[in-house]
């Protein structure tokens, strides 16, 4: 009979705690971010990882921060190839107040996607 290994992840039914709200959460729900080394009044706590929930992973600001900067590039680029035309000749229909943030909507989605994808526990 084979015994399975505590460190096997797919086996590892631990429960852990969100490090910003506390909240119980599953391992497969479970997100890891890095958390700088911070100096606040000459004291130093040194960088290590945390663990947020769902909710919380969504509300992290150096991810968002990230996901805008690439949303702002990429739909700035992708506003210019498909609107560009119409934006330069004046011709500004009802329909690009929809298509213009959409454009912008979409990278910040995907880059969320990635970055939420590839911080998964």
């Amino acid at each position: 009979m084979e015994q399975a290994l505590p460190s096997d992840p797919e086996l590892n039914t631990e429960d852990t705690n969100c490090n910003y709200c506390g909240r119980n959460i599953r391992q497969s729900v479970a997100f890891a971010f890095k958390r700088r080394a911070q100096t606040q009044g000459g004291i130093t706590t040194p960088a290590m990882e945390i663990t947020k929930c769902l909710r919380c992973a969504l509300r992290h600001r150096p991810m968002l921060k990230r996901s805008g900067m690439a949303a702002l590039c990429v739909g700035t680029i992708l506003t210019a190839l498909n609107q560009g035309d119409l934006i330069a000749a004046g011709n500004w229909s009802n329909a690009m107040y929809w298509k213009i943030p959409l454009t912008y909507c979409v990278p910040f989605m995907v880059a969320t996607y990635g970055a939420l994808t590839s911080s998964r526990k």
